[in-house]
């Protein structure tokens, strides 16, 4: 995913897969014609090419590779690596401007680092999983690739730090190390905090939220739902006022917000039935006139559907030769100057084998015929 987002700005990102098998991406999840779905979307602007990285000459032709690039991003074991000689050290020595992310399940330096590791275990050994969900109910882990999103995005901003200290400090290439899990541990690390210094151990409030009262996701009457924040004392005074109860705001007890968080549920189950009396379009209807920060609960269907993402231009089509147009979000970030785009969608294993190998590194025809016939590519 870090590759993608860098792809997005301008980035040449070149795919390298397992000849014949491929990435295992390229299965997971919703699939059209037998082609994954998200594989189409996460690979947006990937040249694709097949390399087995345990083969000598494959080892070789990897290093042509490195040598014409400026990150690589890894994210195998690091016994493998070792056993490829394709460590940190070892491409440093052969590769001194090259920076190398390493993205992996624990990291580098401790004694699970060889251990495979996946979203799944970063989401719970994060402290994320124990905090989500409700507080009668089991640690709750999330239905999307959360940890390898939120690592990629922090892996995205250190590539370019690294870059920076490279291009414009007159550095060298260097290491760039994350695990799946610190990332997420640093959004939860209001747990952590509470546990450092006060002993206490949060634990799973369900939609609520410690810092903010009232705050949680209510159901309506034609049974949908609306999220609310009460975070800031203005938006709460205004909220006290559309479920007529204007009186909460003159109450010690819910004008401080130090005061509603301590009386949160009750604050909650005020809020939670007059809302229940109402349908989500009237009750959002009256939220919008008063400036409160309410929002519909979307599913996917209403997400794409919503006039102020279609204005924002949050998705795209996109034409592509095995589906036909689809539907994907666009690049997060808008700069004015240098927006990000999508030229094309996830390809075909080993599409570019012959643009890259051929074009990009020079291998005539003979030579790439070898490769072939040895599985190398």
């Amino acid at each position: 995913m870090v590759a993608t987002v860098l792809g997005e700005f301008g980035a040449e990102v070149i795919k390298v897969e397992q000849p014949g098998i491929g990435d295992p991406l390229r299965t997971w999840g919703e699939q059209k014609d037998g082609i994954g779905l998200f594989w189409k979307s996460t690979s947006r602007n990937k040249q694709c090419v097949t390399l087995d990285l345990r083969k000598s000459d494959g080892q070789d032709l990897f290093h042509h590779l490195l040598s014409e690039s400026d990150v690589v991003v890894m994210n195998n074991r690091p016994s493998a690596l070792a056993a490829w000689g394709l460590d940190y050290e070892s491409v440093h020595r052969a590769h001194p401007q090259i920076v190398m992310l390493h993205m992996s399940g624990f990291g580098q330096g401790g004694p699970k680092s060889d251990r495979p590791g996946f979203g799944t275990q970063a989401e719970a050994m994060s402290g994320f999983a124990h905090v989500t969900g409700q507080s009668d109910g089991p640690p709750t882990l999330p239905p999307f690739f959360l940890a390898d999103g939120v690592a990629a995005q922090s892996a995205a901003v250190a590539v370019m730090v690294a870059l920076y200290h490279r291009d414009l400090h007159g550095g060298v290439g260097q290491l760039v190390d994350v695990s799946l899990i610190e990332p997420l541990a640093r959004l939860v690390e209001t747990a952590t905090l509470a546990f450092s210094h006060k002993g206490i151990v949060p634990g799973r409030v369900g939609n609520m939220l410690p810092a903010s009262a009232p705050r949680n996701a209510y159901a309506t009457a034609d049974g949908k739902w609306v999220a609310i924040s009460g975070a800031s004392p203005n938006i709460a005074r205004r909220l006290f006022r559309c479920i007529d109860r204007p009186d909460l705001s003159d109450n010690p007890e819910f004008s401080d917000p130090v005061r509603r968080q301590a009386n949160a549920h009750e604050l909650d189950g005020i809020v939670a039935a007059w809302i229940v009396t109402r349908s989500l379009d009237e009750a959002m209807a009256i939220f919008e006139r008063a400036d409160v920060a309410a929002a519909p609960v979307y599913d996917a269907e209403q997400l794409l559907a919503d006039e102020h993402m279609r204005a924002r231009g949050m998705f795209m089509e996109l034409p592509d030769p095995d589906l036909g147009t689809m539907t994907v979000q666009s690049p997060v970030a808008r700069l004015s100057e240098t927006p990000g785009v999508v030229e094309f969608l996830g390809r075909n294993l080993g599409a570019d084998n012959e643009a890259i190998f051929g074009g990009l590194l020079g291998l005539d025809t003979a030579r790439l015929e070898v490769l072939r016939s040895t599985g190398t590519i």
